[in-house]
């Protein structure tokens, strides 16, 4: 018997084995997917239903409060608009009665929602002042939304349990298949061990003597040579060993042989990166490209005679970066994100981020240059998937919010009824706490936006003093507050600046309301504008605690806020700031004064004559 029928032979109970532990594996994952198949055809669809039942009828209630507080024009449209929603998502629950007691809940839900809506539509009718539809919602419309949305919840209940009762049992037939194939398996072990160890002793004895000789290779002795006896594979084996030594101690002797294997080693090192790589001599050529950069190059040709926009755009890059180092200008390090470049392949759209380094000669000299793309396509989807969420949450917030505000705001202006003292202090911080919650909203609302390229920029020619004087006398009150004085002297020139006095009002309020929390009471906050060159710098100075010089760098960045610092905030404002100037064409920084405080800063265009000020809209991208 030979050394390929003894290993087959020694594979035998471990083929049987992985057969066996594959058809038990397929019987568990084919039982697994049907039961999760049952589970979201039976359950998932009715949980969706219910829980956009609860959303549609919590958005009529608050529409019908709106209708309370004289905004019909908000109110009646959203209702309209949810009682549909509401009643195509009962339809689909009526349909997908899956679960005992479903029915009987379901059934009482479209009850309730029958007297909810007879009561709504008489709600909806009635000609009488604020007060009186108030009361009335009080009294006939907000038990029946009650109901409705219990009714619902029942619904979701019902099916939820289900859901996890299947899940529970899912999990328990697969604990059971678990142990199976682990059984088997073991069982597989055990068998192959205790057959293949006879075998094993025979063939390792010659192995051995082969080890011995690859440890004398690897040490750098070409003179090993194996001297193994007897008649199988392993003696063929160790006589081509043999053979292999002598050759490479030939090559090893030969000055092309160095030289190749240089070449081969550089050329492993360069296919063993997963993202596109050149290398290019120090005149700009191009010396090596790995295979993804081939694959990339075959898709997108850079040169010839089907040369794509796309193509034109990548060889744009691949000067600019390889000029960058070639130039002496150090390693050239894309900054974030919007550095990287969109390319439409046959496979869809991906993006890459241009990194490159030098090569040294032996005496310092640059050599060349070595180019990677990185793929960044994965990491782009995650952001814009990160980005979408927040737009999401952010949006959903808003009307559940506005909802609040509304009713705590009645609540306080005593539209429900005469409050007690302690109950109005309670319902003015929770008025407070909706204000900074609108807020954040609003932030991440406007980041999103930003970051979607979809805000319009109107620009038009505005005072300097105009929007100084604005800026001011919207914070003056917050400022004598805080027993804060809040300066802002007349300036010696008359110039205009070429902006969106909205947007630019955003930027104002984000740095004087920066200022106003973080400088003490009796301090000053200070805001002026000089003229330099093409364009206006304004200035928003505080006496307050100022920002350490490791976080000067990093201030301006998303959701950053200085350990340590008290206050609210979610640290959007100066990077909203920061992307809003940007898009003017100014730029923005900061500086601790020289006697304690924050110094930030930015520019804007002048208004010139070649510059129309009654311009359409332009919408910003790649912000």
């Amino acid at each position: 018997m030979n050394l390929r029928q003894k290993l087959l032979l020694a594979q035998a109970p471990l083929v049987v084995a992985l057969l066996i532990v594959g058809s038990v594996a397929v019987r568990s994952v084919s039982t697994l997917g049907v039961r999760s198949g049952k589970i979201l055809e039976e359950n998932y669809r009715s949980v969706v239903a219910a829980q956009r039942m609860k959303e549609s009828v919590e958005r009529i209630d608050s529409a019908a409060i709106f209708l309370a507080a004289g905004r019909a024009d908000l109110a009646r449209p959203q209702m309209a608009m949810n009682r549909k929603l509401f009643e195509s998502e009962l339809s689909v629950e009526e349909k997908n009665i899956t679960e005992e007691g479903e029915a009987e809940a379901a059934q009482a839900l479209r009850l309730a929602w029958t007297d909810y809506q007879r009561k709504l539509d008489r709600y909806l009718s009635a000609d009488e002042g604020d007060q009186k539809l108030m009361l009335r919602y009080f009294e006939e419309l907000q038990p029946e939304f009650a109901i409705v949305k219990d009714a619902a919840e029942r619904v979701l209940d019902i099916n939820q349990d289900a859901m996890v009762r299947k899940s529970r049992q899912t999990r328990e037939h697969s604990d059971r298949a678990n142990v199976t194939m682990l059984a088997v398996t073991v069982a597989a072990l055990v068998l192959g061990l205790a057959v293949s160890s006879t075998l094993t002793a025979r063939i390792v004895r010659p192995l051995a003597v082969l080890r011995q000789v690859v440890a004398r290779l690897e040490q750098g002795d070409f003179t090993a040579r194996a001297k193994v006896v007897g008649s199988d594979e392993i003696v063929e084996l160790a006589a081509q060993f043999n053979k292999m030594a002598e050759h490479l101690d030939e090559y090893r002797n030969s000055s092309l042989g160095e030289l190749l294997l240089a070449q081969r080693s550089a050329q492993a090192a360069i296919d063993s990166f997963p993202d596109p790589t050149v290398v290019y001599t120090s005149d700009g050529g191009a010396l090596n490209i790995n295979r993804p950069g081939q694959d990339l190059f075959a898709r997108c040709p850079i040169e010839g005679p089907s040369l794509s926009p796309a193509g034109v755009h990548l060889r744009e890059v691949l000067e600019h970066v390889r000029g960058h180092v070639l130039q002496g200008k150090g390693p050239y390090t894309p900054k974030g994100f919007e550095e990287a470049i969109e390319l439409s392949l046959p496979d869809g759209p991906r993006w890459y981020l241009p990194r490159s380094t030098p090569i040294y000669q032996e005496g310092g000299a640059i050599a060349g240059a070595t180019v990677i793309l990185q793929d960044i396509t994965r990491l782009r989807r995650f952001d814009e998937l990160k980005n979408d969420l927040v737009a999401t949450v952010a949006h959903e917030f808003r009307t559940p919010l506005t909802s609040l505000r509304m009713a705590i705001y009645l609540c306080t202006e005593g539209t429900a009824g005469p409050l007690t003292e302690q109950q109005s202090d309670l319902l003015f911080a929770a008025r407070e706490d909706c204000e900074r919650l609108q807020t954040f909203v609003d932030e991440l609302l406007n980041l999103a936006r930003i970051q979607s390229g979809k805000i319009d920029i109107r620009a038009r020619a505005i005072s300097v003093d105009e929007l100084l004087r604005e800026a001011s006398a919207a914070h003056r009150a917050a400022a004598e507050k805080k027993q804060i004085k809040l300066n802002c002297p007349a300036l010696p020139f008359d110039e205009h600046v070429l902006v969106d006095p909205e947007k630019i009002e955003l930027v104002f309020g984000n740095l004087l309301t920066n200022a106003l929390r973080h400088t003490p009471a009796g301090g000053t906050v200070g805001l002026a504008a000089r003229l330099e060159s093409d364009h206006v710098r304004f200035d928003c100075t505080d006496t307050g605690e100022g920002i350490p010089e490791q976080y000067q760098q990093v201030i301006f960045e998303k959701f950053f806020r200085v350990p340590g610092t008290s206050g609210g905030g979610a640290g959007l404002g100066l990077f909203i700031s920061k992307e809003i100037v940007e898009a003017h064409g100014g730029a923005i920084g900061l500086s601790n004064s020289p006697g304690g405080g924050t110094d930030i800063w930015f520019t804007l265009p002048l208004a010139t004559e070649d510059k129309n000020p009654g311009r359409a809209p332009r919408q910003v991208m790649n912000l």
